[in-house]
């Protein structure tokens, strides 16, 4: 018996996490960033290009582009950082008000909160008497986090940041927001507009690229999404310049 024990801890492996999954504190945290930056910077490319090809598409003054960029920059940036921060906070504040409550009922009631934690890990499959074993073990360790993983979902060590995100959608947004911008301002104007969009798709694989990389997605679907979206984007805001400028 000793012996096919030791057979099969063998067959199980090494333990611990996999190097290529996000088993790492903070990941909670690090993809709050990823989805800010990315948002950030994708809007920041399509809604600045949609602003100056809507712009060429009316006049070819390179004056009127460029306080139509940097005012739509300036504006996207602050909107973009604003918005982030309302809403992480919103999510941060819903989550320790959660923990608030559940270090509260594990003050007032552990017993029953033992069994409760103990009951959740029957419903994930677990035997009862090996589902209350679990539970007092993580108890013991520490109770808050063991139910905050298992009822809601929180590790109360990485929740969101919102400082994080607001600073990293303001700066993606104005990143992105240049590239569009100083494009169709160096370029001379009969290329102008090509040149834009090629520049746009190409930021745009490469922003899309990246959120599915390091957010483990789907490369191919994410690049797909971003061009098509971007590109509709650009071809709707010039149409609607050209048949502004036409009747102006």
């Amino acid at each position: 018996m000793a012996e096919v024990n030791a057979q099969q801890d063998d067959s199980i492996g090494e333990l611990g996490p996999h190097d290529d999954e996000p088993h790492q504190q903070g990941f909670n945290d690090r993809l709050n960033w990823l989805r800010a930056g990315v948002l950030g910077a994708n809007d920041g490319i399509v809604s600045t290009a949609g602003i100056v090809l809507g712009v060429a598409g009316a006049t070819t003054d390179r004056t009127a582009i460029l306080i139509a960029g940097v005012a739509g920059l300036a504006a996207g940036a602050m909107s973009m950082g604003a918005g982030e921060y309302v809403s992480v906070s919103t999510q941060r504040d819903s989550e320790e008000a959660l923990l608030a409550k559940e270090r509260r009922e594990l003050r007032e009631d552990p017993e029953d909160e033992l069994a409760e934690l103990a009951g959740l890990y029957v419903d994930k499959g677990l035997e009862p008497d090996l589902a209350l074993e679990v539970a007092r073990q993580l108890t013991e360790k520490d109770a808050l986090a063991a139910h905050a993983e298992v009822e809601l979902g929180i590790d109360p060590d990485d929740l969101t940041n919102p400082w994080n995100a607001a600073f990293a959608s303001m700066i993606s947004f104005t990143l992105g927001a240049a590239l569009p911008l100083l494009t169709i301002l160096l370029v001379t104007a009969d290329l102008r507009v090509p040149v834009t969009v090629l520049a746009v798709v190409l930021a745009l694989v490469v922003t899309g690229w990246g959120s599915a990389r390091f957010g483990y997605a789907s490369a191919r679907l994410a690049v797909v999404r971003n061009v098509l979206g971007g590109l509709l984007a650009m071809a709707v805001t010039h149409g609607i310049g050209q048949l502004v400028g036409s009747r102006v």
